[in-house]
């Protein structure tokens, strides 16, 4: 009996060893794969010497291509002095920056899969947006405004301005008359569509919204007369305007909305998102920002110029 206990008492421990050794070579084999792995987008970065930027083709001055094809643009050019910090920092002389075209439908997809590391266009910040990414210190001092066409009737483009017509005291009433059976557009998972959308319930207005894949589409709507407004951010239609001379477009003098534009990072990258905004902040103080404003949009005003200050990170 006592060596059948013996023997059993072996077997027991025998077992245990085996256990033990088999959990803690799993903990080794895990531990080493975390170690070849890159814990964040700055490692990646380091590891593979790529950086990864998403853009826009058609979300001129900001982000579009040129006439070669190549991004081009206002956040094109402050995604490159970002990268050539990069490539000082981690001192990568051969940094390989590779651009990759998203939409606005699939671009925060994109950020959090893993396909971007940041995203080099405008977007608005949000809560809602902040559930998917994270976003840099603002860029851009933007707003909605709307685009119509030259013939647009007058009580549209009054009501739209905030004019009030003499035989209507009240502005509410008044825009609900001009805009009554109206078609308006957006581009879609904008934004511009969730302000729309909520304005004609705020007024209760009997409209159409169409979601447009594109401004240059919803531009479309509006010169073949299948919308009439374009609502967008105010420095996109102006551009949009721009690209389309003697088309008889007009982008009304008036914001909308105060919506700062920022670049979207991935979530919970704090390291990579310091680095963006350290190296956003040293273009600012330097004045380098502030000529690609210049550049791109035209003299600062003060308003633009107290932007840049107020949205500078010191040292």
């Amino acid at each position: 009996m006592p060596t059948t206990r013996l023997w059993n008492l072996r077997r027991y421990w025998f077992w245990m060893v085996t256990v033990v050794f088999a959990l803690f070579s799993s903990t080794l084999l895990f531990s080493a794969d975390n170690t070849q792995a890159p814990a964040s987008t700055l490692d990646r970065v380091r590891q593979t010497g790529t950086l990864r930027l998403g853009y826009y083709a058609d979300v001129g001055p900001f982000s579009y291509q040129d006439e070669a094809g190549k991004p081009a643009g206002y956040a094109i050019s402050l995604c490159q002095q970002i990268a050539k910090d990069l490539k000082t920092e981690m001192d990568l002389s051969n940094l390989d920056v590779e651009f990759v075209l998203v939409t606005g439908a699939d671009r925060f997809e994109a950020i959090s899969q893993g396909k971007v590391d940041f995203l080099c266009g405008p977007s608005v910040e949000t809560f809602a947006r902040r559930k998917e990414v994270s976003f840099s210190v603002p860029i851009f001092p933007a707003g909605l405004g709307a685009l119509v066409r030259a013939d647009a009737p007058a009580q549209v483009r009054d009501a739209l301005i905030g004019r009030e017509p003499p035989y209507r005291p009240l502005w509410r009433a008044s825009i609900g008359l001009a805009l009554q059976h109206r078609t308006f557009s957006a581009v879609t998972n904008t934004t511009a569509l969730t302000w729309l959308t909520s304005k004609r319930e705020q007024f209760k207005l009997d409209a159409k919204i169409v979601p447009v894949e594109s401004h240059d589409k919803g531009v479309e709507l509006v010169l073949n007369g299948s919308s009439d407004v374009l609502f967008g951010e105010r420095s996109i239609l102006l551009e949009a305007k721009k690209r389309n001379p003697g088309k008889d477009l007009v982008v009304l003098d008036r914001l909308f909305t105060y919506e700062p534009l920022a670049f979207a990072l991935p979530r919970g990258d704090e390291d990579l998102r310091l680095f963006v905004d350290q190296s956003l902040s040293r273009l600012s103080r330097s004045g380098e920002t502030q000529s690609l404003y210049r550049r791109f949009f035209g003299e600062p005003d003060e308003n633009a110029l107290a932007f840049f200050r107020l949205n500078t990170v010191a040292d």
